[in-house]
């Protein structure tokens, strides 16, 4: 599958891990469970990172799109 646009991104990372950045340096692993074109995201198995180690697991979580500044497979 070519990736063309950054929804063709999104769409391939579909039910696989990712890490996402959020402007106020948080940072979330989980797996992308579905998004829109405002990048609003959904995590399951969401685990909430603090200095690169676990802080919390958060389970089932929305993250807005107008927060985000990095999203990667992890």
């Amino acid at each position: 599958m070519e990736t063309s646009r950054p929804l063709d991104a999104l769409n391939q990372a579909r039910n696989k891990r990712v890490m996402i950045d959020l402007k106020n340096n948080r940072q979330y692993i989980g797996k992308l469970k579905a998004f829109d074109i405002h990048i609003n995201v959904v995590l399951e198995e969401a685990e909430e990172m603090v200095n690169g180690e676990l802080s919390r697991k958060l389970g089932v979580i929305f993250i807005r799109g107008d927060t985000i500044t990095v999203i990667s497979p992890s």
